[in-house]
């Protein structure tokens, strides 16, 4: 009798132990499972960003379309995906600004910032494009002016958009030297709204040039972002660790929105990721900027 209430005493035991363990184990999956879904939500998710400004040189609403930083690879978002976000809010046109692949990829990574430049022509929205530090190769650059997309690079193109006039202009700076002076190369022409495309952000130097609205790109605003508002963790312009705490008082020039004498600099946080994606609160992002009459 007593050996077999021990039998069921060990019994109990053993099978506790093993509940236990399965819900250990349960725990442990769960946790994998939420991991995985938060990395894959936050780095292959799209989002669309909407910033509205005015201005009293314009007469009737324009809308842009901002995408840039694809860096595209097998398995990052499609361009299919890509083009129906930009339908989906039909702009007047779209901007591309850079770092569409990164650089040394394979001619078949290549091809697909080409064919998604070629997809948004068909559709009929005009592309201005400039390059970034990884989207240089010659060929490239060719096969996009061929889509038939403005290639901007120092170039300067006057449109007419919803019947107000408008000046664009492109710059592909991979540098900045002391003495750039964009005043030197362009005239700003105040009676119509200006435009400057450049993929990296030199708020400093664009800020002082002053066009209407300058549209950035490269940083990719951190990749990680830390919760309520504090920013990147790390500021790649002045190779600082978590700047909101160690730089008091000097603004972040990571992504959004920021304001300068007589107009605006807006840096999107881009599509793809470089070198790998670890998108942390700060997910891939199609910019729609509304300009409104003021």
């Amino acid at each position: 009798m007593n050996e077999n209430n021990a039998a069921t005493a060990e019994s109990q035991v053993s099978s506790k132990r093993s509940s236990k363990k399965k819900a250990r184990s349960h725990r442990f999956w769960f946790v994998v499972i939420v991991l995985i879904f938060v990395w894959w939500f936050n780095n292959y998710t799209l989002k669309t960003t909407n910033v509205e400004l005015s201005s009293t040189k314009l007469s009737v609403p324009i809308r842009i379309a901002v995408i840039s930083d694809l860096h595209a690879s097998k398995f990052g978002i499609g361009n299919q995906r890509i083009l129906r976000r930009i339908e989906n809010v039909d702009p007047d046109i779209v901007v591309m600004l850079g770092d569409m692949y990164t650089q040394d990829s394979s001619w078949d990574l290549i091809q697909i910032p080409i064919e998604l430049t070629q997809s948004v022509v068909d559709a009929g929205y005009p592309v201005y494009f400039v390059t970034g530090e990884h989207d240089t190769d010659a060929e490239y650059i060719e096969a996009i002016a061929k889509t038939g997309a403005h290639v901007m690079n120092y170039e300067c193109e006057y449109t007419e958009i919803n019947g107000n006039r408008v000046q664009i202009m492109g710059i592909d700076n991979v540098y900045y030297s002391p003495t750039f002076d964009l005043s030197s190369v362009f005239t700003l022409d105040e009676s119509c709204y200006s435009i400057l495309l450049a993929h990296i952000p030199n708020y400093t130097k664009l800020s002082q040039f002053g066009a209407d609205l300058t549209l950035c790109a490269d940083t990719h605003g951190g990749m990680v972002q830390l919760p309520f508002g504090m920013g990147p963790i790390y500021d790649s312009e002045w190779n600082r660790w978590f700047p909101y705490f160690t730089t008091k008082g000097r603004t972040v020039y990571d992504k959004g929105i920021f304001g300068y004498d007589g107009g605006y600099m807006f840096i999107t946080s881009g599509i793809g990721a470089s070198p790998a994606p670890v998108r942390l609160n700060n997910r891939p992002e199609v910019a729609v900027i509304d300009i409104i009459p003021e």
